[in-house]
């Protein structure tokens, strides 16, 4: 039998893809810009649908890595860690490319999109438990202590030693670099809603940019004040 070739379109499945952009706003309301508007705001939030797809399984991987420790594991954690932090600020910068969304045109198809709204996004949500807060502790660093724990290894020695705790120490901060990608993200999300918005509520009931504000905090708070007794020790060293 003869196999069947493989192209880039039916690779990447290009014409079901290219299909799921469908714009609501009705053919007699708006003019062509507002419709591609639209579809430049639909193509922006598939986009970070994906990429958290992306993310959310690098960070999936991470986690079972954590179950073993081993150096090699450590090491490939680190990989998929610095990726997804990546990908963080690929989403942030996404969030640039949409400030050039024309306010005229959003006013114009906000009223045809109901109560769709980013806080419904079940992905964002996940990336929120895995993260966790600045009150709360998330489920990588939760795998990543309990390994630590497993194996007999003191996260403060490793956070204080440095360089010197060797694939602990790049773990350490590739998850601090995860959490400053996924803050910047949050941030700007709120910059960018306010700018279109400013204090209206979401199209979901949410509280709009309140509700945002609430949600933008700085993972991994126990790794950032164990960061802040090495600063303050090595501050009085040299003092």
């Amino acid at each position: 039998m003869m196999r069947t070739e493989v192209t880039y379109a039916a690779y990447l499945k290009l014409d079901d893809l290219l299909k799921l952009q469908e714009p609501r706003t009705p053919d007699d309301a708006a003019d062509l810009t507002t419709v591609l508007s639209e579809q430049f705001f639909i193509v922006s939030h598939q986009t970070c649908e994906l990429w958290l797809k992306q993310i959310l399984g690098d960070l999936a991987a991470v986690e079972g890595n954590f179950l073993t420790m081993t150096t090699t594991d450590l090491e490939r954690s680190v990989d998929l860690l610095c990726r997804a932090g990546e990908l963080l600020r690929l989403l942030h910068e996404q969030l640039m490319a949409l400030e050039r969304l024309p306010l005229e045109d959003f006013v114009r198809f906000r009223q045809y999109l109901g109560t769709a709204s980013g806080a419904q996004s079940s992905q964002s949500h996940e990336l929120e438990r895995v993260l966790g807060s600045a009150s709360r502790s998330g489920s990588l660093f939760l795998a990543f202590r309990a390994g630590l724990e497993r194996i007999g290894a003191d996260l403060e020695e490793i956070v204080g030693a440095g360089v010197a705790a060797g694939p602990f120490h790049r773990v350490v901060e590739a998850m601090l670099r995860v959490g400053n990608g996924y803050f910047q993200w949050k941030i700007g999300h709120v910059g960018l809603v306010t700018k279109m918005i400013g204090e209206q509520s979401g199209t979901a009931g949410t509280s709009g940019v309140a509700y945002l504000m609430d949600r933008a905090t700085m993972p991994f708070t126990e790794l950032h004040e164990l960061r802040g007794k090495v600063h303050e020790r090595r501050r009085r060293q040299v003092g």
